[in-house]
């Protein structure tokens, strides 16, 4: 399990352990939080492409799915 600060992912960089279309690296761009201010949902871009997706910040901490930084 990947452990990090889920209030600190803004501009974090990821690895994609299984890519798909050469979209391995990936940048947090943008950090989606609730009222309270409890982050809800992360924005990953993909470098290669450019490509905008958006996911629940937990699945960041499958360490089957995602690296952190770039490898």
């Amino acid at each position: 399990m990947n452990t990090f600060n889920p209030r600190k992912l803004k501009l974090s960089k990821w690895t994609a352990c299984a890519p798909v279309n050469r979209e391995k690296h990936f940048l947090v761009t943008e950090l989606i939080c609730d009222e309270a201010g409890t982050p809800v949902k992360v924005e990953l871009q993909a470098v290669h492409s450019g490509r905008v997706e958006l996911f629940d910040w937990s699945e960041l901490r499958d360490d089957k799915r995602w690296k952190i930084g770039w490898h």
